[in-house]
């Protein structure tokens, strides 16, 4: 009789089967357990180094440094890259800055190096990983 898996094993299979998206939220996973076992779940990948915390409610997707062992983010765009695909999933609206804007239409050589979103509407949470932190504009 085979083992029925653990809410933390689906939220495994279930973050492996997401090849393009680096960042999750915990209400992706509300169909696989109740909201406090999903939450410990996502804590225990955390500490393993599977997960990074962002924020409030938000996860990246991590893998181990060869280097030093820790964990960190797992993305080809960056810390940018992962925290605009968290607030695409909140539901928040937002648009490149015009340093941003001005640098991919090679109107200026500067290279935008913090990550800055322009919000449209609210929104208060920090996303931040490690030194890095998001910059909102208004």
């Amino acid at each position: 009789m085979p083992r029925k898996l653990t809410v933390r094993q689906k939220i495994e299979q279930r973050i492996a089967h997401k090849k393009g998206e680096d960042a999750f939220l915990p209400r992706e996973f509300k169909t696989l357990g109740g909201e406090d076992q999903v939450l410990r779940a996502l804590r225990s990948l955390v500490a393993d180094g599977q997960l990074v915390r962002l924020g409030y409610g938000v996860y990246g997707r991590a893998t181990r440094s060869r280097l030093s062992g820790k964990p960190m983010l797992h993305s080809a765009e960056g810390f940018s890259g992962v925290a605009r695909q968290a607030l695409d999933k909140l539901g928040v609206k937002w648009e490149a800055t015009v340093a941003e804007r001005a640098y991919n239409e090679g109107r200026s050589t500067q290279v935008p190096v913090n990550p800055v979103v322009r919000v449209k509407g609210r929104f208060s949470r920090h996303l931040r990983y490690r030194d890095a932190e998001l910059v909102l504009e208004r």
